[in-house]
């Protein structure tokens, strides 16, 4: 935005004189296709082609390189875990493709980067390195257009600085096709095995919904050609574990800045950019008090503009900041109710007091018809589910040391104790139930 005083806007514009400190610039950019060296190349290709447990973890600067991200990963029998702002660069139905690593990741990505013994990072700066494999354990290959980012998370064996696109598709030129399959096999089927998990982890009663079930069925009904945007809250989490995105599909949250508040500006802003594609908010209540209220109004002022009017705001309502409530849990603290609990609204009926539409759901089994609901509508949408907030956002590898911190912040009194011993036995014993399950169905092949 650039601000001008009123006497500015009023003066006569004069064209820039060929003299001393003036400058006279144009609204030319430069590309960015850049390509590494060729001896770089061929060194990377050597790095790449000597491993047989090969990890890609690729980020939002590959977009635009979908087709030479999965042409390297099927050379090199490669696995593929994304980041959260790069989740949208691979589709999520390419089995090998495990989503995200982290606290809100997939067990087989962590167990990839754990397991690997070549890694590839192309346009990512992923900054959880406990995450990482061990230094030493893996050779390492990077490509990144900002060299500040080349060996930043991880010691790089060859650093190339060059765009995602142009440097795999030299590099695929270098590279023969591995011919043992058997660690993107196994990829595979541990992604099957957390799919399960995550689905079952979605059904698990909860009071009143289970705030997973809410994205996976948003997650069966996507339409071709959405953009989801997220909290860096709760939402976060179920965004990251239960969403799997097409490849027309796009998809983004606040990433490192991990603003809670970004969701609501975010899915505008894709509206206005694409007002012909629908556009899914996921926002938590707490967010959307502080902002995405005011932006409903935006939405009421513009909505008849765009050509394709679905604009779907869903507030995860549980009257609690619930991702700092875990993070304190974690942190061996009880939640604090003064700073942590959330004033209770309609937010259905603010949406109708605006003209919009106001879904209120207070029943799971109501959860699918009302996202056919808003989904079908010929205008925005907003969607007050009321979920629980005492659902744990597991980890896919919990820690001894995780695990004494949340026993601790029970035992020094935290308020929802009993709800929380609850929905994580609950949690656990879907996930241990899924993997028997896997485990058992193998046997039996």
């Amino acid at each position: 935005m650039v601000i001008l005083p009123a006497d500015v806007q009023d003066e006569p514009m004069e064209e820039p004189a060929d003299a001393h400190f003036v400058s006279r610039t144009g609204i030319g950019r430069p590309s960015t296709r850049l390509l590494p060296p060729v001896d770089e190349l061929h060194r990377a290709a050597g790095v790449l082609g000597a491993g047989s447990k090969v990890a890609m973890l690729v980020g939002a600067g590959a977009a635009g390189a979908t087709d030479e991200v999965l042409a390297v990963a099927d050379r090199l029998g490669a696995g593929i875990v994304t980041s959260l702002l790069g989740k949208d660069v691979v589709p999520g139905d390419v089995p090998h493709h495990t989503q995200q690593a982290g606290l809100l990741g997939s067990r087989p990505s962590y167990d990839m980067l754990k397991n690997c013994d070549t890694l590839l990072m192309v346009g990512c700066s992923f900054p959880y390195t406990e995450f990482l494999p061990a230094t030493g354990q893996a050779r390492g290959v990077q490509i990144d257009l900002k060299a500040k980012n080349l060996s930043l998370r991880y010691p790089m064996e060859v650093n190339l600085l060059g765009d995602a696109r142009s440097s795999l598709g030299a590099l695929l030129e270098l590279l023969e096709r591995q011919s043992d399959r058997s660690w993107q096999g196994g990829i595979v089927d541990g992604m099957r095995e957390w799919d399960q998990v995550t689905a079952r982890l979605a059904a698990t009663k909860a009071d009143p919904i289970n705030p997973r079930l809410v994205f996976q069925e948003l997650n069966e009904r996507l339409p071709r050609d959405v953009i989801v945007t997220a909290d860096a809250g709760s939402t976060a989490d179920w965004y990251g574990q239960h969403i799997r995105l097409g490849r027309d599909m796009q998809g983004s949250l606040s990433g490192s800045l991990a603003s809670m508040i970004a969701a609501m500006p975010y899915a505008l802003a894709a509206k206005f950019a694409h007002p012909d594609r629908p556009v899914v908010c996921t926002i938590g209540d707490g967010a959307f008090q502080m902002l995405g209220m005011n932006e409903l109004l935006t939405v009421k002022r513009h909505w008849q503009e765009w050509e394709d009017p679905r604009f779907i705001v869903m507030v995860l309502h549980n009257d609690d900041l619930t991702q700092v409530s875990w993070e304190m849990r974690e942190a061996g603290d009880p939640r604090y109710d003064t700073s942590q609990l959330v004033e209770d609204m309609d937010y259905a009926a603010y949406a109708r007091l605006l003209g919009l539409t106001g879904i209120r759901i207070e029943d799971p089994a109501d959860v699918g018809s009302a996202w056919n609901r808003a989904l079908a509508a010929d205008g925005p949408v907003v969607l007050d589910v009321l979920t629980d907030p005492d659902v744990p956002p597991l980890p896919p590898h919990v820690t001894l040391e995780q695990a004494r911190s949340m026993a601790q912040s029970l035992l020094k009194g935290d308020p929802a104790e009993r709800r929380v011993i609850v929905e994580s036995a609950r949690s656990v014993a879907a996930e241990l139930f899924a993997k028997a399950k896997h485990v058992v169905s193998r046997e039996g092949r």
